[in-house]
């Protein structure tokens, strides 16, 4: 079923059928209410009538409503009065020279006085529906009469006629008005949500160029459009990246190989003394190695990626201690200095090795540019509920246009493109730090010299404080 007939269904339809059938109801209610409404005023009727039957001349049987002076005005709905004498014969009756009787019966016996009023509902040879209440009276000569009060239910029937009329009458109007506005809504929304599916189909197909079609409104759709349009902005630049990654690591497989085939072919062009080829195969297993530390950065970059990671409570302190004792072998080979400022344990949740190969790759970074007889500084601080790993140097460090981009894969800044390494060792680093819910970044304070690289992830949480 279409949205369109979805909300003609539940939106005009039903709400229409539920609104008449509540119509319905409360019109029944209402004639019953009419109905009550018209015995209490029989039966007050009769109350009035009964007690002042016999208090004329001479305690003459009489009924006082055809003798009140404004019988003009109550003449076309007052009920009509009928007193019936001992012998159940006609006595009198309200008004005079009625033509007709509005019943069959013509005579009532008298019962005993004191029972309960009977009210009871007759219908006429012509289908009037007439409301009666009789009720026995003793005169006061001991003589049993029965007074009959009869009101026609033609004015409930016409009032009851009258509500249902107006009342299914509004009920038409606001039910197209109501079919109306659904159709309206249901014509809108089809609309936006067309828009999200055809731009649902275009990431399907592999377009993601575009964002989805503006919408003002702040609904659920309108919700639904915002995420989708960031979900699109991030596939994009995710798209981008992988693009880049792809050729970085293409460009960066051909240099190696290049070398080798030109190595290779020039061993086999001619006749090479010993020494020669095994010149060649040293520079070609120079070339193997290079490749062997491409590929295995571009696996640890994808494990990075996925973010597939064995996650426990440590002290991160020590991860950072092992990092430093792993480098000073590297540092004191190339007359270097590496400092640790790590006081007290750092209680966080991480994964051991992820953070350790992240802090490794500062450091090498670090070493690679740092000069001869330099120093290293190593510093675990936290900054709130954060912790922070701070490496800095001694190098010629990073311009301000390229804080953001060293993190991309291969990307080296001007002036280190003969620097020994793969350029995936940063980019490595901050896909560690935002799988664990960080960040990696280039510190902006200012520096006399070199560069300080942050890898900030969360702490655990005081379990004071937590609970």
């Amino acid at each position: 079923m279409t949205l369109t007939r979805r909300l003609w269904l539940l939106g005009a339809l039903v709400p229409a059928l539920a609104m008449l059938a509540a119509l319905g109801l409360a019109g029944r209610f209402f004639r019953y209410d009419l109905e009550r409404s018209l015995d209490r005023a029989l039966l007050a009727q009769g109350a009035v009538e009964s007690v002042s039957l016999f208090d004329g001349p001479g305690q003459r049987a009489h009924l006082h409503m055809a003798v009140s002076p404004l019988l003009e005005q109550v003449r076309p709905f007052a009920p009509r009065g009928y007193l019936y004498g001992p012998d159940g014969t006609l006595v009198v009756r309200y008004p005079q020279g009625l033509a007709e009787e509005p019943v069959r019966e013509t005579r009532f016996i008298p019962g005993e006085p004191g029972g309960e009023p009977l009210l009871v509902t007759r219908v006429t040879p012509e289908g009037e529906r007439w409301r009666e209440v009789r009720v026995d009276v003793r005169s006061p000569h001991g003589e049993n009469y029965a007074l009959r009060l009869s009101a026609s239910l033609g004015q409930v029937d016409g009032s009851v006629g009258t509500y249902y009329r107006m009342a299914f009458s509004v009920a038409s109007v606001l039910g197209l008005a109501l079919l109306a506005l659904q159709t309206q809504q249901a014509r809108k929304l089809a609309r936006r949500l067309a828009a999200i599916t055809r731009h649902l189909g275009q990431l399907r197909e592999g377009d993601f160029s575009r964002a989805p079609v503006a919408d003002g409104e702040r609904d659920e759709i309108g919700q639904l459009r915002a995420v989708l349009a960031e979900a699109t902005e991030r596939l994009r630049g995710a798209r981008a990246a992988q693009e880049r990654l792809i050729a970085g690591a293409a460009h960066e497989l051909r240099t190696p190989l290049t070398l080798m085939r030109t190595s290779m072919d020039l061993a086999l062009r001619r006749e090479r003394t010993h020494e020669e080829l095994r010149g060649s195969l040293v520079d070609a297993r120079r070339e193997v190695d290079r490749l062997a530390a491409l590929a295995g950065n571009l696996l640890d970059l994808a494990v990075a990626g996925r973010g597939a990671w064995d996650k426990k409570r440590g002290d991160l302190s020590l991860v950072v201690a092992q990092a430093v004792e792993g480098a000073r072998a590297e540092a004191e080979r190339r007359g270097l200095l590496i400092r640790l400022e790590a006081p007290g344990p750092a209680e966080a949740s991480f994964d051991s090795g992820g953070l350790r190969q992240a802090v490794d790759n500062l450091l090498s970074n670090a070493l690679k540019f740092s000069p001869e007889g330099g120093e290293i500084h190593v510093r675990l601080a936290r900054e709130g509920g954060r912790y922070q790993v701070r490496v800095a140097d001694a190098g010629p460090g990073i311009p301000g246009v390229e804080r953001e981009a060293v993190f991309e894969p291969f990307h080296r800044v001007p002036g280190t493109a003969l620097a020994p390494g793969t350029g995936l060792g940063l980019a490595i680093v901050r896909e560690v730090a935002e799988q664990h819910g960080g960040r990696a970044y280039v510190a902006r304070e200012p520096r006399e010299s070199g560069t300080e690289l942050v890898i900030e992830v969360p702490g655990a949480l005081d379990p004071e404080r937590s609970g």
